[in-house]
């Protein structure tokens, strides 16, 4: 394994991340263990979760993710060995059966203190925000259209004072972000800075060979400002590994729920079919050559995979070994400059 360590900290993380949406709906308890009981052995100490998971989003469901880790946590006694991600959802669609109270102070309380209880642990090392609160382009939108009627205030201060009280106690040691624009981080950075309040460390947003719109602006700004990506759907609901070429293979992502359909376009099959062909001819597995550029690019901090079985686990974790010369650089880049972000 490779490691690197959270921005402006001295904690060390490896360079893959285990994500963990699909435990409690796609995986079950017993499978979330092996994985997680796998990814250790291969010296996986990043993992990565929400009080939403697992997806898709259901009320019956709603924190099984997270249960499951603190059993594992419970049965193993390994919490001292593993660096904890979590978040807390904003407002939206997708959790109305949580709240719908946004970022407000008592929110983010009742939400960490939910996370900690079904983690069973004192602690998350470094607490997400899931999604803005206010209406922006993330989820699929590449475009941004200004809403005059927007309740949303500027709260930026607001909740890192908020974050900052837990910090304090004990309960979170770091903070970060999700679907994260330009303007939010520079707004979350200034705020800081105003006000000595905590810094955000890192973005979780989507990035792959499918979408690689992070390279337009954030890029930057993790370079400039050392805050790391921690990109998640790296193979596009898995996609960029081939599997939907050919078909609907059963119990794929894709074919259970239909309505993920963010990287299913024309131009994006088109896309992975000749990223496909490039690994091929290339003696690549089209996963790992889709991972390890991921794992190359200098503000990635690390790369959050995920699996649902061990086979894929076992083929996304060797992707750290895998180190892509510069004739398929070029050749990415060339399918890259044909078929630009086909699935924003």
């Amino acid at each position: 394994m490779k490691y690197t360590t959270l921005p402006n900290t001295n904690i060390k993380v490896s360079k893959i991340c285990l994500g963990t949406m699909t435990w409690g709906q796609q995986n079950t308890e017993t499978e979330g263990h092996e994985q997680m009981d796998y990814a250790l052995e291969q010296g996986v100490n990043f993992f990565d979760t929400a009080e939403l998971y697992p997806v898709p989003a259901r009320k019956e469901t709603q924190g099984a993710t997270e249960r499951i880790i603190g059993s594992w946590f419970r049965k193993t006694g390994n919490r001292d060995k593993i660096i904890l991600a979590s978040k807390v959802a904003g407002p939206g669609y997708s959790n109305q059966h949580i709240r719908q109270t946004g970022f407000q102070k008592e929110a983010i309380h009742e939400a960490i203190h939910g996370s900690l209880r079904r983690l069973q642990t004192d602690y998350i090392d470094l607490y997400q925000l899931h999604w803005p609160e206010r209406n922006t382009n993330f989820f699929g939108k590449q475009d941004y259209t200004h809403d005059e009627s927007e309740k949303w205030e500027d709260n930026f201060a607001e909740i890192l004072e908020t974050l900052n009280g837990l910090i304090k106690e004990g309960k979170v040691r770091h903070i970060g972000v999700s679907n994260e624009t330009p303007y939010g981080i520079m707004r979350f950075l200034e705020e800081s800075k105003k006000h000595s309040l905590p810094e955000i460390i890192t973005v979780q947003n989507p990035y792959s060979l499918l979408n690689r719109l992070y390279e337009v602006g954030l890029a930057e700004i993790s370079m400039r400002k050392n805050i790391g990506l921690l990109p998640y759907s790296p193979l596009a609901f898995g996609v960029l590994s081939g599997k939907y070429l050919t078909g609907q293979p059963a119990n794929a992502r894709v074919t259970l729920f239909p309505n993920f359909k963010r990287y299913s376009g024309n131009q994006a099959t088109e896309a992975a079919r000749q990223y496909y062909e490039l690994a091929k001819n290339s003696n690549l597995s089209p996963a790992q050559m889709a991972l390890a550029f991921i794992n190359q690019q200098p503000f990635v901090t690390s790369n959050i995979i995920g699996a649902t079985s061990m086979e894929q686990l076992r083929e996304n974790i060797d992707s750290i070994h895998i180190q892509l010369d510069e004739t398929v650089i070029r050749e990415i880049n060339n399918i890259h400059k044909q078929i630009p972000n086909p699935a924003p």
